[in-house]
């Protein structure tokens, strides 16, 4: 069963859908991963978000731009934590996006990331789900200090071969 769903209710939200998706690959969740526009197939939607617990989901990842109802919509529907990814638009460069889903009324909270932040819609699953899965959890520690080994490795070429370095 999928621990996770991501959705997006356009194909052009999957470059940034599919960087949650590699980061679920990389820690071994499982999920599922579907294209459904909340405005143009509503029957459809609602069967979605209305069966997501059913089918094991855990979590949802959501992406949507312009109007983005569809991580609203699935916090409505879902009862579990649904998260947003506002995606950036041609027209207002995502902040359009960004304010649909940050702006909740209260009771149907979504947590949200940057805008275009798939990796980090990702990453913030796999904690949710590390709540519960001690190994999970255990990776997700080895992840933090694989980051902070490339950091310290990154200020040690600094230290010795200076800031001409990082410009090549």
């Amino acid at each position: 069963m999928a621990k996770v769903g991501i959705v997006m209710g356009s194909d052009s939200d999957m470059p940034v859908m599919a960087q949650a998706a590699e980061v679920l690959d990389q820690f071994g969740i499982e999920y599922e991963m579907n294209i459904i526009s909340a405005h143009r197939e509503p029957d459809t939607f609602f069967a979605y978000a209305k069966g997501a617990e059913d089918r094991g989901v855990k979590v949802i990842i959501a992406g949507a731009g312009k109007a983005a109802h569809l991580p609203g919509m699935c916090a409505a529907l879902f009862p579990m934590p649904v998260i947003g990814i506002p995606m950036k638009t041609s027209d207002l460069g995502g902040v359009d996006s960004l304010y649909s889903i940050v702006q909740m009324p209260s009771g149907i909270p979504v947590a949200t990331v940057a805008i275009n932040g798939g990796k980090n819609a990702g990453i913030l699953a796999a904690k949710i789900l590390a709540t519960s899965d001690a190994e999970l959890l255990a990776k997700l520690k080895d992840y933090s200090e694989e980051m902070k080994a490339g950091v310290e490795k990154k200020d040690r070429k600094l230290q010795e071969e200076g800031y001409r370095a990082f410009l090549k």
